[in-house]
């Protein structure tokens, strides 16, 4: 059977499954140097998709489409077209609600056209894509065991679940009545980012810049104690606006209810009991962030033991808060956690491969998808070097003499691209960690703020003597700290914190990025490379070389073997 499932909003993307084999993901994002987070606006990108492929819209038994905001089936709210003329297109609510009781029941069906063709198709609740691509990647599904799944986004309260492949999904309620985006938002009242006067937290690049910035400060009790207090009055607390607040909203997507001002005036009471003491934001921010993290641990924690878990458990944790390192990390090391899995597309960038899984689920139940990272779209092909470059064959062990010897970076683009928003050595530029400038010049080359961190690429055999823990962690979802004897020895990767988002490399996995390691490593005695997504600023990843080229902020481009030069670079 063949499945497609589509994310029509926004991190829109087009997924296919045949059988138990997830074909592509596509992201718009990541076609022709596509802004980020961009929407489907014309159903007939499917069918160039689909070519890529060797398939034909005819080809698809099933068509599944992603839910969103709201507790009510109804048309999206946006401009949408098919072959220019405009179409509307009905989808199920945001979550489980009466309208929609069960995850794994559709929320609505219809027809919808692509091209002029009418096909039927399916529609179940966003929050029940998140669970289905989470869940149907994972190691547990693999090994058919049972596993806990939560879920957090922008527009959801942190949701429990437990998925057992043999008795379906139990919804073990919501660990605490706050959206995701209030970690965004706290970015409107805090730092640099501050829009006190904004109406809500659509500003999707917020949320990874925070993570960053809450290393220049450190968590201050008194702070804590502030956030405690007033989250607890606000949110939590039998007085009647609390009272209220909760009866009123249901975590089903932020525009759709009135879940996000009560979370302004949650910041707002935190910063007229903090100002007296002249704490400073970044201090603040790092709070919010620990409060957060305590928060999401302590509750989990005691819903784990609510539902009577025999023993630590596997959790997997989904949703764009789980593209957080640092809340990944505590909640691995939890003593009730005994495997965890987050996927590289944990945001909604997953949530076409969570449509897809989901049709797939009616039929086979809940069992293991085959996948892999590089679903993506493919290079388009090279047409023309332009005058003032030049190419020459380089395989991939002449790369690495390259990025040892010159000290420079290259943009490496190999094969198809990466599920997700995390360049893991597909669509990246990767550099040498050794000189301390290093991290300044990336983050000036991609005009991003100077606090940013860069990324290491490790060989996963030589990472615990670099990184603690250093496990294993193929998809750069986890934090590591870098060991003191080694941070002067790679400062490029060292965050200012101390710690390094690590991505770990197996060979075996990706030969072509593992050899560049390996021979940089017998080069320079050091099996670490800067890593960093290779794409215009506000842009998914490059498409071809030719964009690469004409970005023109690095001299070099790597590509299939090739080594594209600028002349004098």
């Amino acid at each position: 059977m063949i499945i497609c499932g589509l994310k029509l909003t926004h991190d829109g993307a087009v997924a296919l499954i045949d059988g138990d084999r997830l074909v592509f993901s596509v992201e718009m994002e990541k076609i022709d140097n596509g802004k980020r987070y961009t929407w489907i606006s014309d159903l007939t990108i499917i069918p160039r998709i689909f070519a890529d492929f060797g398939y034909k819209p005819e080809d698809v038994d099933e068509w599944v489409i992603d839910g969103w905001d709201g507790d009510q089936p109804k048309p999206l709210f946006f401009a949408m077209h098919d072959n220019g003329k405009p179409i509307e297109i009905t989808v199920a609510p945001y979550r489980e609600c009466p309208a929609c009781p069960d995850l794994l029941q559709p929320g609505y069906s219809d027809e919808f056209t692509i091209d002029g063709h009418t096909y039927p198709y399916t529609s179940y609740t966003h929050a029940a894509g998140h669970l289905s691509s989470t869940y149907c990647t994972s190691p547990f599904a693999q090994r058919g065991e049972p596993a806990f799944v939560l879920i957090w986004d922008g527009g959801l309260f942190p949701a429990l679940y437990l998925v057992d492949p043999d008795t379906g999904v139990r919804n073990l309620g919501d660990l605490f009545p706050l959206l995701g985006h209030a970690y965004a938002i706290a970015g409107q009242h805090f730092g640099p980012f501050q829009r006190p006067d904004a109406a809500n937290a659509w500003d999707l690049t917020v949320a990874g810049k925070l993570m960053a910035y809450v290393a220049l400060g450190a968590p201050r009790d008194p702070v804590l104690a502030v956030l405690r207090d007033e989250f607890h009055r606000i949110f939590e607390s039998d007085q009647d606006q609390a009272v209220e607040y909760r009866r009123r909203t249901g975590g089903f997507g932020s525009p759709f209810e009135p879940s996000v001002p009560p979370v302004h005036e949650f910041y707002t009471a935190v910063r007229t009991r903090t100002e007296p003491a002249e704490v400073s934001d970044e201090d603040v921010l790092a709070s919010i962030h620990q409060f957060f993290e305590d928060l999401l641990c302590e509750r989990i924690t005691g819903a784990l033991r609510a539902a009577d878990a025999a023993g630590p458990v596997n959790l997997c944790f989904t949703g764009g808060c789980a593209l957080n390192i640092k809340w990944n990390s505590a909640l691995r090391a939890l003593p009730a956690v005994r495997e965890m899995w987050v996927p590289p597309f944990p945001n909604d960038s997953g949530s076409a491969i969570g449509a897809a899984a989901l049709g797939r689920i009616a039929h086979a139940g809940l069992s293991a998808v085959d996948w892999s990272t590089r679903l993506g779209p493919e290079l388009l092909p090279v047409r023309n070097i332009p005058a003032g470059w030049w190419a020459r064959p380089c395989p991939p062990a002449e790369l690495a003499r390259v990025l040892h010897e010159t000290g420079d970076p290259v943009v490496v683009l190999n094969g198809r691209a990466e599920l997700g928003p995390r360049a893991l050595g597909g669509r990246s530029i990767l550099a040498a960690p050794t000189g301390p400038g290093m991290k300044d010049e990336l983050n000036r080359i991609k005009a991003r703020e100077p606090y940013r961190p860069v990324a290491p690429i490790c060989l996963v055999d030589a990472a615990p003597e670099i990184f603690d823990p250093g496990v294993p962690d193929p998809y750069m979802l986890f934090d590591h700290a870098v060991r003191p004897a080694w941070a002067d020895r790679i400062p490029a990767v060292v965050h200012l914190d101390g710690t390094a988002r690590l991505q770990t490399v197996d060979p075996a996995d990706d030969p072509v990025l593992g050899e560049v390691l390996v021979e940089y490593h017998r080069l320079s005695g050091i099996p670490v490379l800067c890593n960093t997504s290779a794409n215009l600023n506000g842009r998914g990843f490059f498409p071809d070389v030719a964009s690469a080229i004409a970005w023109g902020r690095v001299g070099r481009v790597w590509s299939a073997g090739t080594l594209y030069q600028r002349r004098g670079a």
